[in-house]
């Protein structure tokens, strides 16, 4: 008598099914001539089996010619800013695992087998290969050390982590991550979106320490230490408004608050003593501060149920996809 029953597969057998994961190591350029070459060659010798896509950003030197006779697959972006760039290659890439790193040959190829086994070991969605450990002085500016930390710092505080360098252009994703990622900045802040969208979503990330070097004679870093800086600030203060709505909204509320019973302390004491209000321009001001702070209290409030609209669509884009070990038939162990 045979049965109907399905026959229960062993992890043996699933082991045998499970395939390599395809990866595709993609790089954003922007006048990167003089080293682009030696990353090609570098993560080609690292990662032999991935697919190399360098994406040149409107260079104005050859990085573009030497990246396509080095064998890497070059694309084209022309709206300025890494960004944008990243933002092309994620929709681009299908790939199961996807390894971003710079141009600049300042990021460490041989680390790269050891982020991405972390990844599939882990069932993780983001690695990244951290900088600040660096014995390299040179390599890593003092001023972009400093602002490194400082808004480092303030995504810890916000979402209560525990990241070394958010900044680093070094990282190896899943298809998952890639594919639910909105890449809505334009410029360098790039990578903070990155961690931020992993940070919101609570989804499974690491940090692995890899050696960072110094840029190759002849190349030059495109940031500036003041105009980042203030680009930081700012950063900070969009992350706060973007998704703290509550407390950024909320802060302000108070603070106009506080500013408004100032100046109707003395009015209303004078009003209580006299039966008169001889100060009638400050009364206004003062009632006008207080019903700024309740809109602001309002908005916030307004606001924190969108963010949470947001956070959820985010969600089921990310759900959408498989994890890396499904995506490869690898079972759970």
């Amino acid at each position: 008598m045979t049965s109907n029953s399905p026959v229960p597969i062993s992890n043996a057998s699933a082991r045998e099914t499970a395939r390599a994961p395809s990866v595709a190591v993609v790089v954003p350029c922007y006048n990167e001539a003089v080293s682009i070459g030696s990353v090609i060659a570098d993560f080609r010798t690292a990662v032999p089996d991935a697919e190399i896509y360098i994406y040149d950003n409107n260079s104005t030197d050859d990085t573009a010619e030497i990246a396509r006779a080095a064998g890497a697959h070059v694309r084209t972006e022309t709206r300025q800013g890494k960004g944008n760039v990243v933002r092309r290659m994620f929709a681009d890439t299908d790939a199961d695992i996807v390894v971003m790193v710079d141009g600049d040959n300042t990021y460490d190829a041989a680390s790269a087998p050891t982020l991405i086994r972390r990844l599939i070991d882990d069932n993780l969605d983001m690695v990244v290969g951290t900088r600040l450990q660096s014995d390299e002085k040179a390599a890593f500016r003092s001023g972009h050390r400093f602002g490194n930390r400082i808004l480092t710092g303030a995504v810890n505080t916000l979402f209560h982590a525990q990241m070394v360098d958010i900044l680093s252009g070094y990282r190896v994703m899943s298809r998952r991550f890639v594919k639910s990622f909105p890449a809505l900045s334009a410029g360098f802040e790039t990578e903070t979106e990155l961690t931020i969208h992993a940070l919101e979503l609570r989804l499974p990330i690491a940090e692995v320490e890899t050696p960072y070097a110094v840029r190759s004679e002849g190349s030059f870093s495109k940031l500036n230490t003041w105009s980042d800086g203030f680009r930081i600030l700012r950063t900070i203060f969009k992350l706060v408004r973007e998704f703290r709505p509550v407390l950024f909204y909320g802060t302000v509320s108070v603070l106009l608050a506080a500013i408004s019973l100032l100046l109707a302390g003395p009015v209303f004491a004078t009003y209580l003593e006299t039966g008169l209000v001889p100060r009638l321009p400050t009364a206004i001001l003062a009632t006008g501060i207080m019903l700024f702070s309740f809109l602001s209290g309002t908005c916030g409030l307004i606001l924190e149920n969108v963010s949470r609209g947001r956070w959820e669509q985010k969600r089921m884009a990310y759900l959408a996809h498989h994890s890396v070990r499904a995506a490869l038939g690898k079972p759970r162990t």
